[in-house]
């Protein structure tokens, strides 16, 4: 791509400036979240030819993924979050639940997840008419809140237009971190915040910046501006996250439990970046 083409998206404001996480910049793929490892990692894996070529993105995201899957921290965020009440749970009372900050590294330790009578779930682990093999929660159904306890639905609260509001569950309360004592298993394990130690964020979900994989294959009389996708961004806010997040340092990486590796935005507050999603289809040798 030309630099004059990447100087009319950010003077038209079809970026946010030349450190877009979706411009193919430096400064945009550190804002992004890329290290310079894993962009050494890269081109080392990609290597140098005198034949022109092209290389697979997806190599690019394995490489941060394989890098940051051993030294990101692990973090919460409920992106879509409802609540969910412990009606057999006092209310008032605060439970603590250590959980590993990277199971991957011996030496990360652990951090005490608060536990509340209300709790935020994400609308995804939750179906009123679940498909076949759903393993989360649904009416009538038991699942493991990861960590903790083994709750059970019993009731669902809907608004005037059908929308559920509200999950009411309950605990078995014996059960803390352990296996139930009547030796029952449970196949889902769902994450979860409390609704008092919980903060609000947004989430930049980033997608490629154009719908044509190569530019170089622009038919004639078409322009960049033909192929631009719509849907390169999508922002999600109202997210919760952990409190401890508060303290975290602009550019700092993360693992979302069950959701992906993120960013901590360099512009904005209480702002993530989606680096790239835990699944990793890259073929390994």
């Amino acid at each position: 791509m030309s630099k004059r083409y990447l100087r009319y998206l950010v003077e038209n404001n079809l970026v946010d400036g030349w450190d877009d996480p979706r411009m193919p910049t430096l400064c945009g793929l550190r804002r992004r979240g890329y290290t310079p490892a894993s962009i050494i990692d890269f081109v080392s894996r990609a290597g140098v030819a005198k034949a022109y070529s092209i290389v697979d993105i997806e190599l690019l995201e394995h490489c941060i993924r394989e890098e940051l899957n051993m030294t990101a921290q692990r973090r919460i965020c409920v992106a879509n979050p409802i609540k969910l009440v412990i009606t057999n749970y006092k209310d008032g009372k605060v439970e603590y639940f250590p959980v590993s900050n990277n199971p991957n590294d011996a030496n990360s330790g652990t951090r005490m997840l608060a536990f509340t009578k209300e709790i935020f779930i994400d609308r995804s682990d939750f179906e009123e008419v679940p498909p076949p093999k759903f393993f989360r929660l649904k009416p009538n159904g038991e699942v493991r809140l990861m960590g903790a306890y083994i709750i059970k639905c019993n009731e669902i609260i809907k608004d005037d237009n059908g929308e559920i509001v509200e999950i009411r569950c309950t605990a078995d309360l014996e059960t803390g971190n352990g296996m139930p004592a009547d030796g029952r298993k449970i196949k889902g394990t769902i994450h979860w915040l409390s609704s008092e130690n919980s903060e609000k964020a947004t989430l930049m979900l980033y997608d490629k910046l154009f719908t044509l994989e190569n530019l170089a294959d622009m038919p004639e009389g078409k322009t960049y501006n033909d192929y631009l996708n719509p849907n390169s961004l999508q922002k999600v806010e109202n997210a919760l996250v952990e409190k401890c997040l508060n303290d975290a340092e602009a550019g700092e990486k993360f693992q979302f439990v069950r959701n992906g590796y993120y960013c901590k935005d360099t512009k904005y507050e209480n702002t993530y970046n989606k680096i790239v999603g835990l699944k990793d289809s890259y073929p390994k040798k």
